[in-house]
């Protein structure tokens, strides 16, 4: 049963055509559809993040990486998700306001979304996908997993929960992207 549910994702995020995350939209924060397109020709992290985790405490770092490199192109992007230990309870509106009054978020927020399971949305079908990406594909484990993404929108790396947004080799490799 697992083999054909993890069939099914792989199928699903294939069966959208998709050859890059630029193919895909997400809703913010806000509700405001955001095509992943408008951020072509830049460097994007995507996050899965949550409110209430071991790892919330990231977004200060997350914010201050976002500060030191946008103006040389890097977007990160924040997807909340519910999927870990009910991390992630809040509302949209909960949610921004927890991030912009504890931690001055500033970087694209995202409507709430599953980024594991059957609900799974299309974007981390597509990021997940073993197929699509074989080297950074498979589940995600927790909140705060990374994605780095090119200046053409591949997906060129990925940070488990446990690296931090400061950690040299996650600042070495948004560096190397960033001067592509």
């Amino acid at each position: 049963m697992m083999k054909l549910m993890l069939l099914g994702l792989a199928i699903g995020a294939m069966a959208f055509g998709a050859s890059s995350v630029y193919d895909f939209t997400l809703s913010s924060i806000d509700g405001a559809a955001t095509p992943l397109s408008s951020f072509k020709g830049k460097v994007v992290l995507l996050v899965n993040v949550a409110s209430k985790c071991g790892y919330t405490p990231q977004y200060a770092g997350l914010e201050k990486l976002y500060a030191t490199y946008k103006d040389k192109g890097l977007v990160i992007v924040g997807v909340p998700a519910n999927n870990f230990g009910g991390q992630e309870p809040g509302s949209n509106e909960e949610i921004k306001t927890f991030c912009n009054r504890n931690y001055n978020v500033t970087f694209p927020m995202m409507s709430k979304v599953s980024v594991k399971g059957a609900a799974t949305t299309p974007l981390y079908q597509y990021l997940t996908d073993k197929t699509a990406n074989p080297k950074t594909g498979g589940d995600i484990k927790w909140n705060f997993t990374k994605f780095l993404v090119d200046k053409k929108g591949n997906v060129i790396n990925r940070f488990e929960s446990a690296v931090t947004p400061e950690a040299a080799e996650l600042v070495k490799a948004v560096e190397a992207a960033l001067a592509q």
